[in-house]
């Protein structure tokens, strides 16, 4: 068994931005030289998250609407209350989500569905730079 370690960068414009990060993932695995395992994607910060999805119009505006019914960006939060940033909802969102997700690979291909991509979900206020970490396990 081989571990092979990899990152890359993503700017985001803020809350509801959504990035089709699947290319940078399969880049990730085909460095590695390795042909089968798995691929774990992990967004180091708290108010990012990271999932699949077909990445299509209707659903990069059905997601964002359906955070706002699971985390209203008016509601209280005591995160708000205490640290005054306008991000309280932004941290629910994440969590709700995670910060990342194991894909398997085999024959050095990502075992996706055919409409599947992996996206990063930037949830908090503004704009942020994000690493994105690829750890790859597999022979």
């Amino acid at each position: 068994m081989t571990v092979h370690g990899a990152d890359f960068e993503i700017r985001t414009r803020g809350e509801n931005h959504i990035l089709d990060i699947t290319g940078e993932v399969t880049k990730a695995i085909s460095s590695s030289k390795l042909q089968d395992g798995i691929a774990s994607v992990f967004v180091a910060g708290s108010t990012g998250a990271i999932t699949t999805l077909e990445f299509e119009p209707g659903l990069l505006e059905d997601i964002p609407a359906a955070m706002e019914r699971l985390a209203p960006r008016d509601g209280e939060y005591q995160h708000h209350l205490r640290w005054q940033d306008g991000n309280g909802h932004s941290h629910v969102r994440a969590a709700i989500l995670g910060p990342g997700i194991t894909v398997p690979f085999r024959n050095g291909k990502m075992l996706l569905g055919t409409w599947q991509q992996i996206v990063f979900l930037e949830m908090d206020v503004k704009p942020r730079t994000r690493q994105i970490h690829v750890q790859i396990v597999g022979e």
